[in-house]
């Protein structure tokens, strides 16, 4: 299986801190290709309107999504399961 066969996905978080520790989380977990990143709102141009997300690329599993939309919730955040869909 190749990298483009990966599933991606991102889970948007209000703060840095929650984002850092859950991608840090997930990098212990073994997960390769996990990072955090800045997201712009959908219609926002100020960069305060940012929130940080944790970008994570996995092998296709509806499993993950699942997961990962929990994991969002349980920080006030919101999941993505196509990001750049």
């Amino acid at each position: 299986m190749s990298p483009d066969d990966d599933a991606q996905h991102l889970i948007v978080l209000p703060g840095r801190d929650e984002a850092e520790a859950l991608a840090a989380d997930l990098e212990a977990e073994g997960l390769p290709d996990v990072r955090v990143v800045r997201e712009a709102l959908a219609g926002e141009d100020d960069s305060e309107a940012h929130e940080w997300a944790v970008y994570v690329r996995t092998p296709p599993d509806p499993a993950y999504a699942v997961r990962f939309e929990a994991l969002a919730a349980a920080h006030d955040g919101w999941y993505d399961p196509d990001p750049h869909g």
